[in-house]
C-alpha cells in the first residue's frame, strides 16, 4: 500500500526502560541495528500496527508497555535506489509514525523468535541518542526528528520529579 506519492506507511518504535535507555537492535544476518518499525495494513490503525509489529518482532505484547507519545505528524525517508523493490512501481521510502513506549514488565520479556523469520537476531539497551551514530545514513534525519519530538515526553517527566 503506497500513498499517492509513493511511500509506504509504518510504525516506528522505540522502547524505553526505566533508565530511559532504548531498545536497539540488530537485522538478521546483518550488521546494521535499527529500532523496531514495520508497515500499516491497509485495515488498520497506526497504534493496531504498532501492536502487531511489536509482538511479531520483539515479541512483547500491548500489557507489556505503556504508550508514552508519539509524533505528531508523518515523518518520511527515501529509499537509495538498492533497496527499492524492483516489482514497485512508484515506490519511494516509508512515512512513519513514531511512537515512544515504556516497558513496564521485566525486559526477559522480550522475544525475537515470535515469528518464523525474525527480524532481529540480537538485541541490547543503549543510551538515547546513540542510535543517531549507528543508523544508516539513509534514515538518519528521519530517527533524529523522532527523538528529538519525543525526548521531552521521556526526559521532562524526569526533570519534573527532580526539579
Amino acid at each position: 500500500m503506497l500513498d499517492e506519492n509513493g511511500y509506504r506507511p509504518n510504525v516506528g518504535i522505540i522502547v524505553t526502560n526505566t533508565n530511559k535507555e532504548v531498545l536497539w537492535a540488530r537485522r538478521s544476518g546483518h550488521d546494521g541495528w535499527q529500532f523496531p518499525q514495520g508497515g500499516v495494513k491497509s485495515n488498520e490503525s497506526t497504534e493496531q500496527a504498532l501492536f502487531r509489529e511489536l509482538y511479531e518482532e520483539i515479541g512483547l505484547k500491548k500489557n507489556h508497555v505503556e504508550i508514552v507519545g508519539r509524533t505528531r505528524d508523518w515523518l518520511h525517508y527515501d529509499l537509495p535506489g538498492r533497496y527499492q523493490r524492483s516489482n514497485s512501481r512508484g515506490f519511494r521510502g516509508q512515512k512513519q509514525i513514531w511512537f515512544l513506549l515504556r516497558l513496564i514488565c521485566s525486559d526477559s520479556k522480550v522475544n525475537l523468535r515470535r515469528c518464523s523469520r525474525p527480524e532481529f537476531d540480537a538485541w541490547r539497551w543503549t543510551h538515547y541518542w546513540r542510535p543517531l551514530k549507528e543508523i544508516v545514513s539513509f534514515k538518519r534525519d528521519v530517527y533524529r526528528s523522532a527523538l528529538t519530538e519525543l525526548e521531552p515526553l521521556l526526559f521532562d517527566e524526569v526533570r519534573a520529579k527532580t526539579g
